[in-house]
């Protein structure tokens, strides 16, 4: 497992070894004592899958504590791009966000550690998200901040008019609004 550390402390981007051959290919999602070797101790307790089409922005979600949970994120099926921003709100690098391609073909996973918010656009047809995550939902403990805070000017890579959004990721407050 390859891990390429980002601008944004405990969010890793990982590239596992993919081995192929004419058969197709084989590769290892997650084994505990190699995340252990790298550094990452977390114990996954939930895997959630969503299928979305091209266009739908989900998030930016999160669970505030002590139900806050880290992700272990990929694409199975199609291209998504996955962002993570910072909502911790001693960090000096609060409310700043990174974004990466994960899709099928690339076979990498963002890890997103608690104190963050997730979401991610999708850019093929249709895509199949996986995740994991480190403590079980909480409906209670959930927040989110809006997708399109002019405060993030996240660019979701997805042309405006062709962004499909819930209702609910509509209503979400300003990061501002954490603070």
């Amino acid at each position: 497992m390859n891990q390429i550390p980002t601008s944004l402390e405990g969010v890793v981007l990982l590239e596992p070894r993919v081995h192929g051959d004419s058969r197709g290919y084989f590769f290892e999602l997650y084994n505990q004592a190699t995340f252990h070797a790298l550094g990452l101790d977390y114990t996954w307790v939930q895997d959630n899958e969503s299928r979305s089409s091209y266009g739908v922005i989900r998030g930016l979600h999160y669970q505030q504590a002590p139900y806050a949970q880290a992700k272990l994120v990929r694409a199975v099926v199609g291209r998504i791009f996955d962002v993570a921003v910072d909502i911790r709100p001693e960090s000096p690098t609060f409310g700043r966000w990174i974004g990466y391609e994960l899709n099928e073909s690339n076979h990498r996973m963002l890890l997103i550690p608690r104190g963050f918010a997730h979401g991610f656009s999708v850019l093929s047809p249709v895509a199949v998200v996986h995740y994991k995550c480190d403590a079980l939902y909480a409906p209670a403990s959930e927040g989110g901040v809006m997708y399109d805070d002019p405060q993030l000017a996240i660019d979701w890579q997805v042309p405006n008019g062709e962004q499909i959004v819930s209702k609910r990721d509509s209503g979400h407050q300003r990061l501002a609004d954490l603070r």
